[in-house]
């Protein structure tokens, strides 16, 4: 018999990797034997996409979106693309069909999504020991996005999005501060005042014939609160292939460099392109260096998988065993190279695991998804939760809040004719206003966040300004 309680209960360690940073291959035989969600241990499946509360209080979110994806196999987008090439994107209207129901303000919100790790940095005495649980959370927040190849809805400006989750310890806000530039805010908080994580996101877009690449820009900040440490960093930039024609495909590349701003300790992350026939695709290495540019330890590992590190020394040996132990490579003839002129960029074939290096630690592993995510935009767990409005929710909720815009509901729940002509209608009307502050010389000013200074980076940011969980949103715009 389930006992219903209305009260979220706090629980804790959500995906929890089980291992206390301590795994090795000597207690584990494979990466498939490795039990990262013990939380799921006593909750009861239901898959019809309602919400249900366990016996032990702990409030369960929807497991499935109320329709399957729209297909896209009958649409083309080079009609659009094709006089784009080398242009920016952001002001270019895209059809419905190429997005996914959330908005892109939802989409930072999976940053969250494995905040198990921040807890464990917190935990952690070792500044060394807190920052690879630091360099396992920027990984672990680009990797939801993998096979993630539909576009999320631009946010209007001052649309805006919260999200509370008491079972996994934080809150989090965010606003469309600019809308030319496009401009994402955030900004969360650990419920036991533990952490503070913030930024700015401008996601610069280009076309470039076959592919759309998006840069990433603006400062992304964590904020230890217990041992007085501010990191900073700047996502990879993501490219999805094959935009025109042939299967579409995703992959992250770029240096992240993540600062320490207390100690000078540093971690640089290669996200590697997968070049010319694959091998490098989805993989992430780096290392960690103290104020003294001295390695502390490698980093290796996947975005799409999993992230371990061990200390130079031995990385460095099992490196130089493994090119002595290869095989010489066969030289490649003009046929097995693909003409850049293709039809399309074949994705590589993907390595399933990561290489283990004996006595290294397990740093983050990638959450299994839903057994119907291919029909669900490939969303992942936590993504599937986002745009979900609970009973009695839309009275506490800001007006400009992303589940109330009719085109990404309407989306969701798979009337597409109603959803394109709702986006139309948004778009224009967010025009009309525009140029009505125009005419009347209005500017228009932010609600949640301003524009200053990041104060580690020295770098332009917009900041919170506070208040939005006072919920007084008299004055908020009426945007939908």
């Amino acid at each position: 018999m389930w006992k219903r309680k209305a009260k979220r209960t706090k629980v804790t360690g959500f995906d929890s990797d089980n291992s206390s940073g301590d795994f090795s291959e000597a207690n584990n035989k494979g990466p498939e034997v490795l039990d990262l969600e013990p939380h799921q241990s006593n909750k009861t499946e239901k898959h019809n996409g309602e919400t249900e509360i366990q016996e032990n209080g702990i409030k369960r979110h929807r497991t499935s979106l109320p329709a399957p994806m729209f297909s896209r196999s009958d649409f083309s987008v080079w009609s659009i693309l094709k006089k784009c090439i080398g242009l920016e994107l952001s002001k270019i209207t895209m059809p419905i069909v190429f997005n996914e129901p959330l908005s892109f303000l939802q989409r930072i919100t999976e940053y969250m999504e494995h905040i198990y790790l921040i807890n464990k940095a917190c935990s952690h005495t070792d500044p060394l020991e807190r920052m690879q649980a630091v360099a396992a959370f920027a990984v672990s927040a680009v990797a939801s996005q993998w096979e993630r190849t539909g576009k999320p809805f631009n946010p209007l400006l001052g649309e805006t999005y919260e999200l509370t989750r008491e079972d996994l310890g934080f809150r989090f806000i965010s606003e469309q501060v600019s809308h030319h530039p496009p401009i994402s805010a955030f900004y969360s908080e650990g419920l036991n005042k533990d952490f503070i994580f913030h930024g700015s996101i401008y996601p610069k877009l280009k076309f470039w014939g076959k592919s759309i690449e998006a840069e990433p820009r603006g400062t992304i900040t964590l904020e230890l609160l217990k041992h007085n440490e501010a990191y900073t960093w700047t996502n990879p930039t993501c490219c999805v292939h094959n935009v025109i024609i042939g299967k579409l495909w995703l992959e992250q590349y770029g240096v992240v460099e993540i600062i320490n701003h207390s100690t000078g300790d540093k971690c640089v992350l290669n996200f590697k392109p997968c070049g010319l026939f694959g091998k490098e695709l989805h993989r992430v290495e780096g290392y960690i260096q103290d104020k003294h540019r001295k390695k502390l330890c490698v980093i290796y590992g996947k975005w799409t998988e999993c992230l371990w590190c061990t200390d130079p020394t031995t990385y460095e040996t099992y490196k130089k065993n493994e090119k002595r132990g290869s095989e010489p490579k066969k030289k490649s003839s003009e046929e097995d190279i693909k003409s850049e002129n293709d039809e399309a960029d074949d994705m590589p074939e993907v390595q399933d695991t990561v290489q283990f290096i004996p006595g290294s630690k397990l740093l983050w592993r990638i959450n299994s998804r839903p057994p119907n995510s291919s029909q669900m935009y490939n969303f992942t767990s936590f993504a599937v939760s986002l745009n979900e409005l609970e009973k009695g929710m839309e009275a506490i909720l800001a007006p400009t809040d992303c589940r109330l815009r009719p085109d990404i509901r309407n989306m969701e729940n798979g009337n597409m004719d109603v959803a394109s002509r709702e986006k139309e209608r948004l778009e224009e009307k967010q025009r009309a206003a525009r140029k009505e502050r125009a005419k009347d010389e209005v500017e228009w000013h932010t609600r949640w966040f301003h524009q200053g200074t990041n104060p580690y980076t020295g770098t332009p940011d917009w900041l919170y300004s506070g208040g939005y969980f006072d919920r007084n949103f008299s004055d908020c715009p009426d945007i939908y």
